[in-house]
């Protein structure tokens, strides 16, 4: 696999880990995607919330966790509690229902502030890819594999890639706080 190839995949990974850790952040609205984290213990391993259970939204600040037995019902609500999410589970029945407290500008704040956060952990991933791939690149030009130009040449590419992704990591985290930002 080329260099550049390899680049551009670990760059994907990490935009991809970062679309996970934004779909985690609350917003105003009522997104099953919250709970995406959640790791529940059940049946003496620990699984997904989304593995064990149904959520959705039935009302836009509003969701409801249909687990698939009963039996875990119970368990899913204290394993909610324990994300820290600022959401209280209630447990009815044979389902939890979690209602989506409007956030206060505080609340907002810290939220924008958590996204920030995540997009430059995202971007600092894509300067480490950089880094890595301009090392590969060095050392096949000490080792005689590639010539001054070529590397020369890899390093400009590898560069345009972390722009291209730095860029998209931004753009993302934008789109999340207008979504955070909106009332």
């Amino acid at each position: 696999m080329s260099i550049l190839s390899e680049t551009k995949e670990n760059m994907e990974a990490a935009l991809a880990h970062l679309k996970e850790e934004l779909k985690a952040i609350r917003s105003g609205q009522a997104s099953p995607a919250l709970l995406d984290n959640i790791m529940v213990e059940v049946y003496g391993a620990p699984m997904r919330l989304q593995d064990i259970s149904n959520v959705t939204s039935p009302e836009s600040r509003q969701l409801l966790v249909t687990p698939y037995d009963a039996n875990n019902t119970n368990t899913i609500g204290k394993a909610i509690e324990r994300a820290n999410l600022g959401v209280q589970p209630i447990v009815e029945g044979n389902s939890i229902r979690i209602v989506i407290p409007p956030m206060d500008d505080s609340v907002r704040k810290d939220m924008v502030k958590l996204c920030n956060k995540r997009c430059e952990e995202a971007k600092i991933s894509i300067r480490n890819v950089r880094r890595d791939s301009n090392e590969t690149a060095r050392k096949q030009k000490s080792s005689g594999e590639i010539t001054e130009d070529d590397l020369a040449k890899k390093e400009k590419d590898i560069q345009e890639l972390t722009d291209k992704f730095c860029k998209q990591a931004d753009k993302l985290a934008e789109i999340k706080e207008k979504e955070i930002s909106t009332i």
